[in-house]
């Protein structure tokens, strides 16, 4: 169905709530997490819907762009689908306060694996660099000076001893999803250590419903949301097929439909749940390589 694959990247600018529902844990609306590892994702639906929701607010009332819109994305009242799908938004940098740098950009080897095969999926020339192992309670960094104290690293509470240098790590996931500050705040941690950060250090907020008669709590109203923090790095797969209609329109083949996704994308739009508290606010960045 899908010919073509090509990555883009979300930047969490403001913190973000793609809600999996209510849970019988301690969070009463927790984000949406991948089921094997328990690392948090954002559904291809939801971000699908969001997408759409902003090229449609785009197209205006202009009829020839309405027309474009549902050859790519689909439409409701006629007999095709649309020629352009995304995967799972998921995992690949998140922010953990850090001693020294402010914050790090921690990630891991499970994590950077599974990034390379998708690279390899879209047939991506540039590559990251093969990373060792890392042992729990070690980790390997991409500026000892940035962010060492006295060969440890400490991420929250927790001290990390470093293990060994990762610049041309940090230097070829800044040049795939352009964002520099990658270059001083890798932290690559064990599977292990960063699942206890990406289950621990998100953001709960807890928030109330006012009675508007009396100004007050209405009674039992108290609830906690989950949020990906600001500074989190995400990303998705675009995936491009031909139109699935006769057509006089020049969107037609698998190449022109991935072009108009990335000449049309907004740099930041808004996912997930809270729009009207200004969360979700996200920054769009497509990859660049020809």
């Amino acid at each position: 169905m899908f010919r073509i694959a090509k990555p883009f990247f979300l930047k969490v600018v403001t913190p973000l709530h793609a809600g999996s529902g209510q849970d019988l844990g301690i969070i009463d609306l927790p984000i949406q997490r991948e089921r094997h590892t328990g690392f948090p994702k954002i559904e291809a639906s939801g971000l699908k819907g969001s997408i759409r929701e902003i090229f449609r607010e785009n197209a205006g009332n202009e009829a020839e762009k309405l027309k474009e819109l549902n050859l790519i994305f689909g439409d409701e009242d006629a007999a095709h689908a649309g020629a352009i799908g995304f995967s799972d938004a998921r995992l690949l940098l998140f922010p953990v306060k850090s001693m020294k740098g402010v914050f790090a950009y921690i990630t891991c080897s499970l994590l950077l694996k599974k990034f390379k095969g998708e690279l390899d999926l879209c047939n991506i020339s540039k590559q990251i660099p093969t990373t060792n192992s890392v042992n729990n309670g070690e980790c390997h960094v991409s500026d000892k000076d940035f962010l060492g104290l006295n060969e440890n690293v400490i991420l929250e509470e927790y001290t990390f001893k470093i293990a060994n240098n990762c610049p041309s790590i940090a230097q070829a996931l800044a040049e795939i999803t352009g964002i520099d500050g990658i270059g001083k705040r890798l932290v690559i941690l064990s599977d292990d250590d960063f699942k206890d950060f990406v289950n621990l250090s998100t953001e709960v907020i807890t928030r109330t419903k006012i009675d508007t008669k009396t100004g007050t709590v209405i009674p039992g109203a108290l609830f906690t949301e989950e949020y990906l923090p600001a500074e989190t790095v995400m990303y998705s797969l675009t995936l491009a097929s031909p139109v699935f209609t006769r057509t006089d329109n020049d969107l037609k083949s698998e190449s022109q439909v991935m072009k108009y996704f990335i000449d049309n994308i907004p740099s930041v739009i808004q996912i997930g749940g809270n729009a009207t508290l200004g969360k979700g606010i996200v920054q769009i960045i497509t990859f660049g390589e020809e």
